[in-house]
């Protein structure tokens, strides 16, 4: 069985919604062996990712940064995994009130650090609101289960 985990903060209905479809998308009754384990930021840590085969992040955009919470998780996860997880697949959606440039930026610097390794394209949800943010993070979420349990990632 490989694990994708997801982290994602989901402050508003709105992003929890996006965060359902993420784990609605990798849990498609088409995927048999990938296990989806979905956590808020502040109740994700390293411990987490370790198991990991693939992760899935989600934020808001923060005052054109990430959101406190996904921050916080790669302050108290970053060094543990530092020389531990490196080539870990990812994928990165962001709700971005304004043009998410700066969140996206963030996000990726770290995960260069990290040396995890982009499965798909960082998604950027920009402007007002639109109900079709919805099927797109669930696409990304089928995705990125879907290659996992294929054995591509």
């Amino acid at each position: 069985m490989k694990r994708l985990l997801i982290v994602a903060h989901a402050p508003s209905p709105n992003t929890q919604r996006l965060r359902d479809a993420a784990e609605r998308g990798a849990k498609h009754e088409d995927i048999d062996t990938v296990e989806v384990i979905v956590k808020a930021p502040l109740e994700a840590g390293p411990d987490d990712v370790l198991g990991c085969d693939a992760i899935l992040l989600g934020t808001t955009e923060n005052l054109g940064y990430m959101s406190g919470a996904l921050k916080d998780f790669f302050d108290r996860s970053y060094y543990t995994l530092l020389e531990e997880k490196h080539g870990l697949p990812c994928a990165l959606y962001v709700r971005a009130g304004h043009d998410g440039t700066g969140t996206r930026r963030a996000v990726e610097g770290i995960v260069t650090g990290l040396r995890w390794r982009w499965a798909q394209e960082p998604l950027v949800l920009r402007g007002e609101w639109q109900e079709g943010f919805i099927e797109q993070v669930e696409v990304m979420g089928l995705y990125l289960a879907a290659g996992l349990e294929a054995g591509v990632l």
